[in-house]
């Protein structure tokens, strides 16, 4: 078997497809090894000839032409590394279309149209593999999918954001503010030139879109997965929280609980007890819960050339040895018979309950705690601890509050209230907790 060669078709050579061909190269013997067959670089197609040439790609292997990986017979299984939407989802479509087995590292075109990409596959027979889509070099998707098969995953906690991790580590060890360490990730290479994908959330909603896929077995829409990011934080919230005895880390979430699924991405209050928050700087991070295996924790490099190429060459194993057998499309893109179906409903926002970090900003002087608890109580929020800072600029001071559990809708009426009151100098700082 060792004389059969897989051709593969490679579309896109950035930083992530230069890191692929790069390894299809120099680890053409172990991956030989490994699966008894040849995977061969046939096509690497990029508008950009100045990339193929800093590759060194072997002669003819480089096109301008996405139809010459695409609508070739020859060639095998497609990795589609150009990201965004378009003209993403059309080469994937068309891969499928033509009975192409399908490679991803692309979380935006699989959080809007996994759906529609995995009912084709579906339909043609063939493997959609996307592990590099979500944390990089971390298996988890192969964990998810296959090797906590068995399991009904109840509760998953993520970082999977390398950029919005390194600031609020860097928050976290030296008081800095937001701006000033996002202009340091930036030169370092950690965070784009605009930076609002990864600081707002977004990146990670998108990861989230999948996991929660991945957890229940149906596509939720993106749109309603409730997303914050960390622009607002500030080093006294970091440095109050710690007093609490938790570190603040941007979470993507997920519960499944009573037939329902929560799924919501904001900067979370974590225990420093807890595995989670020892996470630091641009790595990634993945607790989950399962009812049979109780708890596991992936963590590792969730970007970069290297770890997310290994994700793909991963990949393409996997689909080359179901070439290898005869049995395209052997587990399903969200790893259950016949998934795709109907969308997955999330529980709104306003239904979650957890304990919650409050920072009032508030006029020095009398009956201004009094006031803010009477608004709390008559909306069912109970105090479970107070912190209270000296005087800030203007006379203002923070009021720190930590509840016990509360239901979200109520929080949110009562903010509503506070933020009004005369006392109250900005809006109320929110943190929920893990």
């Amino acid at each position: 078997m060792a004389d059969r060669i897989i051709k593969v078709g490679l579309l896109g050579l950035g930083t992530v497809g230069g890191g692929v061909a790069r390894l299809l190269l120099e680890q053409r013997d172990l991956l030989t090894q490994r699966l008894g067959a040849r995977l061969e670089l046939a096509r690497a197609v990029d508008l950009d000839a100045k990339l193929a040439a800093e590759l060194d790609l072997p002669a003819g292997v480089f096109s301008t032409d996405a139809g010459a990986v695409l609508d070739d017979p020859a060639i095998d299984i497609v990795v589609e590394l150009i990201g965004g939407l378009k003209p993403a989802k059309d080469f994937a479509l068309r891969a499928i279309g033509n009975g192409k087995h399908v490679a991803t590292a692309n979380k935006a075109l699989l959080a809007n149209h996994g759906a529609e990409i995995f009912a084709a596959a579906r339909h043609k027979r063939v493997g959609v593999a996307f592990e590099a889509s979500v944390a990089g070099g971390i298996p988890l998707i192969k964990a998810l999918r296959e090797g906590l098969a068995a399991n009904r995953v109840t509760r998953v906690l993520g970082i999977l954001n390398g950029t919005c991790n390194y600031i609020l580590s860097r928050m976290t060890s030296e008081g800095a503010e937001f701006g000033a360490v996002l202009k340091d990730a930036q030169k370092l290479g950690y965070a784009e030139a605009d930076p609002t994908f990864d600081v707002e959330g977004i990146d990670t909603a998108h990861k989230l879109a999948i996991v929660a896929a991945l957890v229940s077995g149906q596509h939720p829409r993106l749109s309603d997965i409730p997303t914050q990011g960390i622009s607002q934080l500030t080093p006294l919230d970091i440095q109050l929280a710690r007093e609490f005895g938790y570190r603040i880390k941007l979470l993507a979430l997920c519960r499944q609980q009573d037939g329902l699924c929560e799924a919501r991405v904001h900067p979370a209050l974590v225990p420093q007890s807890h595995l989670m928050a020892s996470v630091e700087g641009p790595f990634n991070a993945v607790h989950l819960t399962g009812d049979w295996v109780d708890e596991v924790m992936l963590y590792g490099r969730g970007a970069g050339r290297r770890p997310t190429a290994s994700a793909v060459a991963a990949d393409l194993m996997d689909l080359a040895r179901d070439i290898l057998c005869g049995c395209g499309g052997r587990v399903p893109g969200l790893g259950v018979a016949g998934d795709g179906g109907q969308p997955l409903e999330l529980a709104p926002l306003e239904r979650v309950s957890c304990q919650y970090y409050f920072r009032f900003t508030a006029q020095d002087q009398p009956g201004v705690l009094a006031a803010i608890s009477r608004v709390l109580g008559e909306h069912r929020i109970s105090i479970e601890a107070v912190i209270q800072k000296g005087r800030q600029d203007q006379g203002a001071v923070p009021i720190v509050m930590l509840t016990h559990e509360a239901r979200e809708a109520d929080v949110q009426k009562a903010l509503a209230v506070i933020d009004h009151l005369p006392v109250i100098a900005e809006p109320t700082m929110l943190i929920r907790k893990a």
